[in-house]
């Protein structure tokens, strides 16, 4: 829409001046992770919304939520926060990382963006064959992201899965394993 001039002008100065090249894979990990975010439909129509953030480096997915409420910037923060206590054991970061997004209201919200810098920081295919009611859904997440991370293939990664990749992953190194 950009090529053809279709999209509205946006009035006034662009306040967010964040801006990356376009590649998301990085060299190593915990310098850049990444979050978004998905919603399938239960059994009955109950929609359950899963909030996730991947490693850029090694494309593990650290952390999760899953709620039958909105994508909000609590569960956002919530996971953020998971991730760092997953990776440093703390709720800090050792070194700022960098955290990509979709820039939705959950990542843009004031509070995210404070919560990021006091810490430190600035795939529905696998649930749909699982579909249930909520509960039972939120049973198979965990089978979900552990087939993501030991299986799925990744273009970073030369369409190989994070942990069978060849390359021994960076915080493993550190004695530190993600679930």
């Amino acid at each position: 829409m950009r090529d053809h001039q279709l999209l509205l002008r946006r009035l006034g100065q662009r306040r967010d001046t964040r801006r990356h090249d376009g590649r998301i894979a990085v060299d190593q990990s915990d310098v850049r992770w990444c979050s978004d975010g998905f919603e399938f439909r239960c059994d009955y129509g109950s929609p359950l919304r899963v909030t996730f953030a991947l490693d850029c480096r090694d494309r593990e997915a650290i952390s999760r939520a899953a709620t039958t409420g909105g994508h909000s910037g609590d569960v956002v923060r919530d996971v953020m926060l998971a991730a760092v206590e997953q990776r440093f054991g703390t709720t800090q970061t050792c070194a700022p990382i960098e955290w990509l997004s979709d820039n939705g209201s959950a990542y843009i919200d004031h509070r995210t963006r404070s919560f990021c810098s006091r810490a430190g920081s600035g795939a529905v295919d696998y649930t749909r064959s699982h579909k249930a009611d909520v509960p039972t859904a939120r049973l198979h997440l965990a089978g979900a992201f552990e087939h993501y991370n030991e299986r799925h293939p990744h273009k970073a990664l030369k369409y190989r899965s994070p942990e069978s990749s060849g390359e021994p992953l960076d915080h493993q190194l550190n004695g530190v394993r993600a679930s």
